[in-house]
């Protein structure tokens, strides 16, 4: 008679060598293949969008700001401010910067929006001012300023007032070789003549402040990175939880390992719990992030009611996109939703690198990926005055449109599957596996 196999006996049985495991091609493809593909495709996503950002600028928008109200100087057609304002457009690269010319009320409003980076301001008395220069009556050297606007992001403002500040300092040398070229300054000692060869002096100031505790600019940024995260991240929790407590999947937590009963649900039901609790959850995580960002960081945040509401709409659409795409893909559900709302958004936000700093298929990518769409909506927010032009109401189209896709998509897909009689399996142990029996 054989001798009974003990539990400890079977389960030793049913133990797989981790040697012979690894010598089966099948389960190093998949996972390679993959790692392999989200490693190069995030490589290529990330860098490609910041490496040059000079070299890929498309139309920037920019403000010049010819104020002169000088008469020509003798000899000449035009003032100087009109001449060096030619200059300044016409010296730019093709379609590397969008020269908004405009006057003082224009640019100032221009900025308020944040629909120019920056601005070179031409001032009334130019003219007279260089004019002088070759006379006794010399008071003031000329000055053209350089507006800055952090509120479009620290880089976007730094790559406007660096074209500025270059654009400004050619024009002083080339009114500096008119002068010293004039008879009139022939006679003037060299101290003067070096003064002459570069004789306009270029301020940096701020266009429109932002406050202090705005990272100079990157809270925008970093606060959608917070709601699209919690969005993504509170979507996928719920997505798991549900499907654990319903019995359609394991939880394993450490050394405990639970498998409930199975709750009988078709797919298309899953989706609604799953959408409902996301629309309630949503509710603590955005009022968490809004007071761990303020209340106790102290970021600085105006139009308080209006950026919760906004916020929470933000992290609803992606929540509610996320629990639609795993409805669709399942298994791969996370990494299709992940490439979605981060790998592809982050790089096309525009909110670090402006998109008419980067390659083309960035700012393609820029037109409908919802970081993007959100970044504008929370900057008008924190840092325009709520302005609906400064991408305000093209952030309420997209989260609208965002909500509509999201709904559409996810209950087509579920119901589909059930009409298809592709019902969700009751997770079961392989028949291979089971112990077998106690032999008398």
């Amino acid at each position: 008679m054989a001798s009974p196999i003990t539990p400890r006996g079977r389960a030793t049985q049913r133990q797989a060598r981790v040697a012979v495991l690894l010598r089966r091609p099948k389960l190093w493809l998949v996972p390679s293949v993959l790692a392999s593909l989200v490693a190069v495709g995030l490589s290529l996503l990330y860098m490609g969008g910041i490496l040059d950002p000079n070299g890929s600028l498309h139309r920037l928008p920019v403000a010049v700001v010819d104020a002169d109200t000088g008469a020509p100087l003798p000899g000449q057609r035009q003032n100087l401010g009109t001449q060096v304002t030619q200059a300044v457009v016409a010296a730019s690269p093709v379609g590397a910067v969008d020269w908004k010319q405009v006057d003082q009320a224009q640019a100032q409003d221009l900025l308020a929006s944040g629909k120019v980076y920056g601005a070179l301001v031409i001032p009334a008395d130019f003219t007279a001012s260089v004019g002088a220069l070759t006379t006794a009556h010399a008071t003031t050297r000329p000055t053209i300023a350089v507006l800055t606007n952090p509120g479009v992001g620290s880089l976007g403002s730094s790559l406007a007032s660096q074209i500025n500040q270059n654009a400004a300092h050619q024009a002083s040398l080339t009114i500096g070789k008119e002068l010293t070229a004039s008879p009139a300054t022939a006679s003037v000692d060299a101290t003067t003549r070096l003064l002459l060869t570069d004789p306009v002096a270029v301020t940096t100031q701020v266009g429109h402040p932002i406050g202090q505790h705005s990272g100079l600019g990157l809270t925008a940024f970093y606060y959608t990175l917070l709601l699209v995260l919690s969005g993504f991240v509170g979507g996928n929790l719920i997505h798991n939880g549900v499907d654990t407590a319903l019995g359609y999947a394991d939880s394993e937590i450490g050394p405990w390992h639970t498998r409930r009963p199975t709750v009988p649900i078709n797919r298309t039901r899953t989706l609604v719990l799953k959408m409902w609790m996301t629309a309630g959850i949503s509710v603590l995580t955005t009022t968490m992030v809004m007071v761990a960002c303020i209340a106790v960081l102290g970021m600085d945040a105006t139009h308080i009611p209006l950026l919760w509401i906004f916020s929470y709409c933000a992290c609803l659409a992606v929540g509610l996109g996320v629990q639609a795409i795993n409805a669709a893909f399942g298994g791969i559900g996370q990494l299709v939703s992940m490439f979605v709302f981060i790998a592809l958004s982050l790089p096309s936000s525009g909110a670090t690198v402006p998109l008419e700093a980067t390659p083309p298929f960035y700012r393609f990518l820029g037109a409908f990926e919802p970081m993007r769409q959100l970044s504008a909506g929370v900057r008008s927010i924190l840092y325009f005055d709520a302005r609906a032009d400064a991408g305000l109401a093209r952030a309420w189209i997209m989260i609208s449109v965002g909500f509509v896709l999201a709904l559409a998509f996810g209950f087509a897909m579920t119901r589909y599957y059930d009409r298809k009689g592709l019902h969700r399996l009751t997770p079961q142990p392989d028949p291979a596996e089971e112990p077998a029996p106690a032999q008398t």
